[in-house]
């Protein structure tokens, strides 16, 4: 979590530094630079949560992975003993409960699996798009510090 808010924080103290740059170069500060700005930083700090949020994500699916395993060998454990007693209701019904939470668990498991691939898509998808933005910038930045001034030192 620590090392999350970490980078977090590098990478927006990252993306003030084109900013400064570019004042400091004489490129004026227009409407455009600073909406691209904002757009990098909230979008630098709504990947440093996903980041976050990842540990997590993998714990949960570990634990439900674990869950459905159990659920499943006692699933076949019933099924065992119903198989030698067949006749049993009080067993039928054990493994009946059994099969129905071996169901649940894996259902759980791989629900827990998807959150976990879907959410490293949106870090990727969100890591591209950041990196578009800033090379965006970068560009913008680029061609308006080349852009010739005039007499009273505007563009």
């Amino acid at each position: 979590m620590r090392k999350a808010m970490l980078m977090a924080a590098s990478i927006l103290v990252g993306s003030a530094f084109p900013a400064s740059r570019a004042h400091a170069q004489g490129a004026p500060y227009d409407r455009q630079v600073i909406e691209m700005q904002a757009r990098i930083g909230e979008d630098s700090a709504k990947l440093a949560r996903y980041k976050a949020m990842v540990d997590q994500f993998e714990k949960n699916k570990k634990s439900a992975a674990d869950q459905a395993q159990q659920s499943a060998d006692e699933n076949k454990r019933a099924a065992e003993k119903l198989a030698n007693d067949p006749q049993d209701k009080k067993l039928a019904r054990k493994a009946n409960r059994a099969a129905s939470d071996a169901k649940s668990d894996a259902k759980k498991a791989r629900e827990a699996s998807d959150k976990l691939d879907d959410l490293n898509k949106d870090i990727k998808k969100l890591t591209k798009q950041i990196e578009k933005e800033q090379a965006k910038l970068e560009k913008y930045q680029s061609t308006a510090a080349a852009a010739p001034k005039d007499s009273t030192g505007q563009k």
